[in-house]
């Protein structure tokens, strides 16, 4: 679309015609992809994919490109039944094993960093508590290479609850947690021992790091919550105090200096 043009009209049409076949016959009542489809058919197995996030990626990507309404209504449907019918099988039906719970877990988040839905974000609070409960004591999970997947899903969560900062240095007993609501990010630091050190605010890395020209929803992905321009102005205020500082993006993002007292 951006580096292409011509590419893409060419790919528009076919493309489209692909993904309105696959939300026709790929999906199930509460908007859930089959595991196995066969799109000339319509012929589908009974079991759900954990994947189902993250084959919307491709459907939400059009959407922001071409804002054909339906793949976006598509996402929103698949967000908002999570809670109710799927509460208690975050693994969906495949295996109902931890990398299934982090794959279902990681595509619920990318949505859900572009569309807030509450009661999926209740959903993912819930399942991630089960694939955590699969954790042994020796910190092994299942004991394969899906375990890896399992850590990067307890990352994509840690920092949608952090809002994307983080302290450094780290230690232990320093606990952080942010949330975001009408243009203004509330931020909580404690600490068991006197702490000193850096908040860090996320960047643009979509721009910065990949150069790529928007934020598309994908696999993998480290999704971007509350991120700081280098040249704009932000306020930052105590709430004990009530003091109130104004701090240009750049040295948010390399980090503003905090000291924390026991309790």
């Amino acid at each position: 679309a951006t580096a292409a043009p011509a590419k893409r009209e060419a790919y528009r049409k076919p493309l489209h015609e692909l993904y309105d076949r696959l939300l026709e016959v790929g999906r199930n009542a509460h908007g859930l992809f089959y595991l196995t489809v066969d799109p000339r058919t319509g012929a589908h197995s009974d079991e759900l994919t954990d994947n189902w996030g993250y084959n919307y990626d491709g459907l939400y990507t059009v959407w922001l490109l071409d804002r054909k309404e339906t793949y976006r209504d598509a996402v929103r449907q698949a967000l908002g039944n999570l809670k109710e019918h799927y509460t208690g099988q975050g693994g969906m039906c495949q295996s109902n094993s931890a990398d299934g719970y982090a794959d279902s877990i990681e595509g619920a988040i990318t949505l859900l960093n572009r569309e807030p839905v509450a009661s999926a974000a209740e959903w993912v609070d819930t399942e991630i508590r089960t694939m955590w409960s699969r954790q042994k004591p020796d910190g092994v999970i299942e004991g394969w290479h899906g375990d890896g997947n399992s850590a990067r899903t307890s990352l994509m969560y840690a920092l949608w609850k952090a809002q994307g900062l983080s302290v450094r240095p780290w230690r232990e007993d320093v606990r952080l947690g942010a949330v975001q609501a009408e243009g203004v990010v509330y931020v909580m630091v404690t600490a068991d021992r006197e702490w000193s050190g850096d908040i860090v605010f996320d960047k643009p890395r979509h721009a910065l790091n990949m150069r790529l020209p928007f934020d598309y929803p994908r696999i993998n992905q480290f999704p971007e919550w509350f991120t700081v321009t280098a040249d704009a102005t932000y306020e930052v205020r105590d709430v004990l105090s009530g003091k109130a500082t104004v701090l240009n993006g750049k040295s948010l993002g390399e980090g503003m200096p905090l000291k924390v007292t026991p309790g």
